[in-house]
């Protein structure tokens, strides 16, 4: 089974708090939103161009 992959990322601290307050919102930790919202970007992204293999 192939392991989670970490990415390093360095945001503003506006930026920080507004997710913190987004990701608080929705009742989920930052690193759980930032997925959420990944992902519902990559569906918009296939939606418009296709699946990405």
């Amino acid at each position: 089974m192939e392991k989670d992959k970490h990415i390093g990322l360095r945001v503003d601290r506006d930026t920080h708090r507004k997710l913190k307050n987004l990701a608080e919102y929705e009742g989920r930790s930052i690193n759980g939103e930032l997925l959420y919202l990944i992902r519902q970007a990559i569906i918009e992204h296939e939606k418009k161009h296709g699946k990405i293999e």
